[in-house]
C-alpha cells in the first residue's frame, strides 16, 4: 500500500495497531475485492454515494448493480459535482459523505471539491479507481498519481494494491475523516486488487496507535480561563463550526447564557445559536455585522469557540484585538497560536470543555456592554439593512430576495449558497432555528459549489424544504448539475440571483480600482429555459411587483423549481473591511 500522511494526525499503517469491534456477519467469506469495498461502504452505514463511472472504476461499479436495493449512487453530470453534493450531504446529515470516481482525470476532478472539505473541515471519503498496480508508474491510459496530488489537501490517503487490504484501509478511513477534527480521506485502488479475491472480514476501527482525536483537557487551563472571564467587564465570544461539528450547540448556549456573553459568528458558524438569541450579535468578518467588528477592538476579553481567526475575520492581524485577553478553544492544536496569539489555549472538544467551563464562570448579565451592541446594530439598521430588505424603488435588491425566502420558509429551510456577493447577502440576512441549516464553501470560497451541494443536502433531509441560492457566475460552473437533478428528480429549489456581473469581483472593481471592469461582465443564456430543458420549471423575474407571490408559487411547487430573479448590476455589499483594514476601520458605505 502507498499511503501518504498529513502532519496534523501522526498516523500509522501497521494493521496491529487497531482496536477493532463488531466482526460483519459474512465472516471469512471469499469475494472480489470489488465487492469488498461495497460490503465495507454498508458496514459504515453507508446509503447514499455520489459518483461517476469509468474504466478504473468498473469492478467497483459492476457490484454496486448488484446492491442497488441496499446502496442508492447518485450519477452526477461531473466529479466535481460528486464530490460538492457528499459535502452538501454530510454538512447536513453530520456523517461522512462518500464520492467515488475513477483515474486520471476523474480523479483530478475531485481535486477542488476534496480541498474544500479539508479547509472547511467536512468529512468525506473519496473512493478512485486507479490502473492495474503492475502499470504503476509507466504513464498508462488514465494513469495519474493522486496520492501525490492529494496529499496536501487530505487528512489521509492511501492507495490500495492488494484486494485483502481493503477492509481493514476502510475501517481506518472511516474513523480517521469523522475523529477529532474532521476532513477528507481519499483512498485509490488499483483494478487488480478490484478483480482480485480475498476472505472478507469487516471489523469497524475505534482507535490508531499515535493518533489521539480527542486531546486530553488540562483542567488548570479551564479554571485560568474561568477566572480571566470572571473577572472581564467586556467579554466577547467568536464561534465556528467548531460547535457544530462538535454537537456541542446545546453546550454553547448555556455558556453564552449564564456568563451573559455577546457572541458573534463565522459564516460556517451560523445556525449553531438560532438567529433569535438575543446574544447572537450577528456576522464576522469583510461583510459581517457592524457592532460585532466594531466592538472587538474595544473588548477586554475575545473568547474564540471552534474558530481559526480566518485572514476574513481579523483583518489587519497587527490591529486586531490588541486591548483583549484571548481565550482559544479548538481541538487542533495547530490552529491555536497560529494566526492570534491565545493568553490561554485550551486544546479540547468543545462539547467537553464547554461544560466544564460553565460550571466555573460567574452568572452574569453585562448589560451595559451588551447595550453597546444594540446601538451599532441600529445605525447599521437605519444605514443599510432597511434599505437592503425593504426597498421601495429601483430595482430588485439581492437582500429582499434572501429575506423573503427566510421569511416564507418560517427560517428553518436549509439554506446553501455559492461564492460571490449573494453569498455574503445569503448569510447576513438568513435567520435559522435550527444547526446544520446554513451550506456553503468557507475557507476555499469555491464557486460551483451551490447547485451540486444543494441536493446532496436535499438528499440528506428529504423532509426538509432546501434552497439553493446562487449567482449566475457560479451557476454556471456546474449547471450541467441539472441533469443529476432531471435523473434523481429530487425536490430542491434553485434560486439565481442574475446582475450579469461576477459580481464580488466588480464591487472590488468599482471601490479599488477605478469601476474599470476588467472580464467580469458577463453575457448570460437564458437560464429558464435551460432549465426547461433538463424539465425543471421555471421562471424569471425582473420587477419586484409579483416577487414575493413568484417565491411563495416556487417553495409550494411539488418539485425541482428554478427561479431567476434580474438583480441591480451595481448592488455591493456593505458594510466591508477592506484588505489591509483594521475590523474597527470596517464600512458601512
Amino acid at each position: 500500500m502507498k499511503e501518504a500522511v498529513m502532519s496534523k494526525a501522526a498516523l500509522s499503517d501497521n494493521s496491529e495497531d487497531y482496536n477493532f469491534f463488531e466482526s460483519d456477519k459474512d465472516k471469512g467469506i471469499r469475494i472480489t475485492g470489488s465487492e469488498a469495498v461495497v460490503r465495507s461502504l454498508l458496514a459504515e452505514g453507508v446509503n447514499t454515494i455520489f459518483g461517476y463511472p469509468g474504466g478504473a472504476i468498473m469492478p467497483v461499479y459492476d457490484e454496486l448493480y448488484k446492491y442497488q436495493d441496499q446502496l442508492h449512487h447518485v450519477l452526477t453530470r461531473h466529479e466535481q459535482g460528486a464530490v460538492h453534493a457528499a459535502q452538501g450531504y454530510a454538512r447536513v446529515s453530520g456523517n461522512i459523505g462518500v464520492c467515488i470516481a475513477t483515474s486520471g482525470p476523474g480523479a483530478t476532478n475531485l481535486i477542488t471539491g476534496i480541498a474544500d472539505a479539508y479547509i472547511d473541515s467536512t468529512p468525506i471519503v473519496c473512493i478512485t479507481g486507479q490502473v492495474g498496480s503492475h502499470l504503476l508508474g509507466t504513464d498508462a491510459f488514465q494513469e495519474t498519481d493522486v496520492i501525490g496530488i492529494t496529499m496536501p489537501v487530505t487528512k489521509w490517503n492511501i492507495q490500495v494494491t492488494k484486494s485483502e487490504d481493503i477492509p481493514v484501509v476502510f475501517a481506518k478511513a472511516f474513523y480517521i475523516a469523522k475523529s477529532g477534527r474532521p476532513g477528507p480521506v481519499l483512498i485509490d485502488i488499483t483494478k487488480d486488487a478490484q478483480f482480485s479475491e480475498l476472505n472478507f472480514e469487516y471489523k469497524k476501527c475505534t482507535n490508531i496507535r499515535s493518533y489521539i482525536p480527542i486531546p486530553v483537557i488540562k483542567i488548570n487551563k479551564i479554571e485560568e480561563a474561568a477566572e480571566i472571564i470572571n473577572n472581564a467587564e467586556k467579554p466577547f465570544v467568536l464561534f465556528g463550526q467548531g460547535v457544530i461539528l462538535g454537537k456541542a450547540e446545546e453546550e454553547f448556549k448555556q455558556f453564552i447564557e449564564k456568563g451573559g456573553l455577546p457572541a458573534a459568528w463565522t459564516i460556517l458558524g451560523l445556525s449553531a445559536l438560532e438567529s433569535s438569541h438575543p446574544l447572537n450579535m450577528g456576522m464576522l468578518g469583510m461583510h459581517g455585522n457592524y457592532a460585532p467588528n466594531k466592538l472587538t477592538n474595544e473588548c477586554d476579553v475575545l473568547i474564540a469557540v471552534g474558530m481559526r481567526f480566518d485572514d476574513r475575520v481579523t483583518g489587519d492581524v497587527s490591529r486586531y484585538a490588541k486591548q483583549a485577553k484571548i481565550i482559544h478553544i479548538d481541538i487542533d492544536t495547530a490552529e491555536i497560536n497560529k494566526i492570534i496569539k491565545a493568553t490561554i489555549g485550551i486544546h479540547a472538544d468543545v462539547k467537553e470543555a464547554l461544560p466544564m467551563l460553565t460550571k466555573l464562570i460567574d452568572k452574569k448579565t453585562h448589560i451595559k456592554w451588551i447595550e453597546e451592541f444594540y446601538k451599532l446594530q441600529q445605525i447599521e439598521d437605519e444605514k443599510i439593512i432597511q434599505n437592503d430588505i425593504f426597498p421601495t424603488q429601483g430595482e430588485i435588491t439581492m437582500g429582499e430576495v434572501v429575506h423573503l425566502i427566510s421569511e416564507k420558509t418560517d427560517d428553518n429551510a436549509v439554506i446553501v449558497s455559492d461564492v460571490g456577493q449573494h453569498q455574503m447577502i445569503t448569510c447576513r440576512y438568513t435567520k435559522f432555528k435550527q444547526s446544520k441549516s446554513n451550506i456553503t464553501s468557507g475557507g476555499l470560497g469555491t464557486m460551483g459549489f451551490g447547485l451540486p451541494a444543494a441536493y446532496g443536502a436535499k438528499l440528506a433531509a428529504p423532509d426538509r424544504t432546501v434552497v439553493a441560492i446562487i449567482g449566475d457566475g457560479g451557476f454556471q460552473m456546474t449547471i450541467q448539475e441539472l441533469g443529476t437533478i432531471l435523473q434523481t428528480k429530487v425536490n430542491l429549489k434553485i434560486v439565481v440571483l442574475n446582475n450579469n456581473f461576477l459580481g464580488m469581483v466588480r464591487q472590488w472593481q468599482e471601490m479599488f480600482f477605478d469601476k474599470r471592469y476588467a472580464s467580469t461582465v458577463m453575457d448570460n443564456p437564458d437560464f429558464v429555459a435551460i432549465a426547461q430543458g433538463y424539465g425543471i420549471k421555471s421562471k424569471k423575474i425582473e420587477t419586484r411587483d409579483n416577487l414575493s407571490m413568484d417565491i411563495q408559487e416556487m417553495l409550494d411547487y411539488d418539485g425541482a423549481y428554478l427561479l431567476e430573479v434580474i438583480v441591480a448590476k451595481e448592488d455591493n455589499v456593505f458594510p466591508m473591511i477592506p484588505t489591509g483594514s483594521s475590523v474597527a476601520e470596517i464600512r458601512l458605505d
